[in-house]
């Protein structure tokens, strides 16, 4: 059911993957991350981080959604309260993490970020990817909880007239999600969120779930 949802939707909110206590742990590990910025795209490198990832990819409740031979190939850490707030507007996840650049014509939009290299992809190497965005604390309405327009992931890369177009055509779908829980999404799936307008934090490990290899002579800068 929930694989056929993700397909069909772009997403899913899961129940609770992980007990109060677990949560718990995952708060002491961030705390000794030391993460002084709203986010961090590099936490996969910790050994805690890596054998979450691992935990994920076996977990009993993303079998058979989750493709099995996939590899994480990256931990992105986002923070979001009324101390730590911004807001996103409509877009989608374009781009991944590689050991190097290569020259291809289908690559796009090359940067660096904390020392990594990364590409925006073209669609055929986007619509193999799921994200898995754990929530670390509940993530009500009032927290700044992803927008989604359901559907809109099987469009390609779409331009700002486009995406405008199919969220006025589809609708858009807020997703609080629980603590301890998760929210699977195809990283074409167009998405938003407002500021957090509540007092608690929204705290989410977002692990990028992907196929072994790369095309175009691409590698993953980390696989786990």
């Amino acid at each position: 059911m929930y694989s056929i949802a993700l397909e069909n939707s772009g997403y899913i909110v899961t129940p609770p993957l992980f007990s109060e206590s677990e949560c718990q742990a995952l708060e002491a590990n961030l705390a000794a991350a030391s993460i002084s910025i709203v986010g961090s795209r590099s936490l996969l490198e910790a050994e805690w981080c890596a054998s979450l990832a691992h935990t994920l990819k076996t977990h009993s409740s993303l079998t058979g959604i989750l493709p099995q031979d996939a590899v994480v190939v990256q931990c992105t850490y986002f923070e979001k309260s009324v101390d730590r707030n911004w807001l996103v507007s409509l877009h989608q996840d374009l781009s991944i993490p590689v050991f190097q650049k290569t020259d291809h014509p289908a690559l796009s939009g090359w940067s660096e970020k904390e020392g990594g290299i990364f590409v925006q992809a073209p669609a055929e190497v986007l619509q193999d990817l799921v994200a898995v965005r754990l929530h670390v604390d509940e993530c009500s309405s009032s927290d700044g909880p992803l927008k989604v327009v359901p559907g809109s992931h099987v469009h390609g890369r779409t331009n700002q007239e486009t995406a405008l177009s199919l969220r006025a055509a589809n609708g858009e779908v807020v997703c609080p999600v629980a603590r301890g829980a998760a929210m699977l999404m195809r990283p074409l799936l167009l998405h938003s969120s407002s500021k957090a307008s509540g007092q608690s934090k929204r705290r989410v490990l977002h692990f990028l779930f992907a196929p072994k290899s790369l095309p175009f002579g691409l590698r993953w800068r980390h696989a786990v």
